[in-house]
């Protein structure tokens, strides 16, 4: 198997992955903005997926010093790059689910 294939379907694969990706292909989101959206992913399970994501650089978290402090998380180029294989799923799924 080739090891950069194994790699991304490993990250891909886990649960709430692809979803938090898919959620974030529509601009920066809080990350109230993300549970709302996916709302059976648990608070302690989101904080860990986007930790994940961050540390593979798919994307990054900003923080605005405001009162109070505003936090947002966005795709990064990297992250961004996901997007056709998303749709790609997308597809799929409105066809043959």
């Amino acid at each position: 198997m080739c090891p950069k294939y194994e790699c991304a379907t490993e990250l891909l694969g886990k649960k709430w992955i692809a979803l938090i990706i898919r959620v974030l292909l529509g601009g920066p989101k809080r990350f109230k903005e993300i549970k709302e959206q996916i709302p059976e992913m648990s608070d302690k399970m989101l904080t860990d997926r986007m930790k994940e994501l961050e540390h593979c650089e798919i994307i990054k978290r900003n923080v605005y010093p405001e009162m109070p402090v505003r936090i947002e998380y966005e795709l990064t180029k990297k992250g961004r790059g996901l997007e056709p294989v998303i749709q790609s799923i997308q597809d799929w799924g409105e066809h043959w689910c």
